[in-house]
């Protein structure tokens, strides 16, 4: 369903993204912040019951990352999102597609690479569900894709925060509208405060 409270340029197409791209952008953006964050301080936390509900919660985002996720590509293949016109032509154009493509790519793969990691561990969840390892005391494995998926976790915020950085250039140096596609219900003079 578009969403009728987008703008129109004079081209028909809208100024902004509809709603709902709006909405799952943003859940994308905070579980992403929530999961890096659980998973720079999960050393910290005390072994024992505190731990497995820390580490539950972690397992319980990444798979409504994972939701979050699979609802945007849905909505994407099948023309559920009518993008904004680009603002940027030639190589920038490029690089901001180039950029939301390997953000995708690494998203998919920390989510691949968490549930393997969950299974390989044999995770309890909650303290109510004891997942069955497919690999018990391989540690090395363990180790293995647990680096793996760190290293697909910091890569996904350096992109992230790099998309975050390019949208604020597009704001404040070249003073285009790029910001104002993914911000919801915020007037043009309120941005330029």
């Amino acid at each position: 369903m578009r969403n009728v409270l987008a703008k129109l340029s004079e081209t028909g197409r809208a100024t902004r993204y509809d709603s709902v791209s709006m909405a799952l952008h943003w859940i994308t953006v905070t579980l992403v912040v929530l999961l890096w964050s659980i998973g720079q301080s999960i050393d910290f936390v005390p072994k024992g019951p505190l731990r497995t509900d820390y580490i539950s919660l972690h397992i319980v985002f990444g798979l409504l990352l994972g939701l979050v996720l699979l609802a945007r590509l849905v909505r994407y293949v099948t023309g559920q999102v009518k993008p904004p016109p680009p603002v940027d032509h030639g190589l920038l154009l490029y690089v901001a597609k180039g950029t939301h493509g390997l953000m995708y790519v690494l998203l998919i793969a920390a989510i691949a690479l968490g549930i393997k990691l969950t299974w390989v561990r044999g995770d309890l969840v909650f303290g109510l569900v004891q997942l069955t390892s497919f690999a018990p005391g391989d540690t090395a494995l363990r180790h293995y894709i647990g680096k793996s998926h760190e290293t697909v976790a910091n890569a996904i915020l350096l992109v992230a925060s790099l998309h975050a950085a390019a949208a604020l250039f597009h704001h404040y140096v070249l003073r285009d509208s790029t910001l104002q596609h993914m911000l919801p219900h915020l007037r043009k003079e309120t941005l330029h405060m």
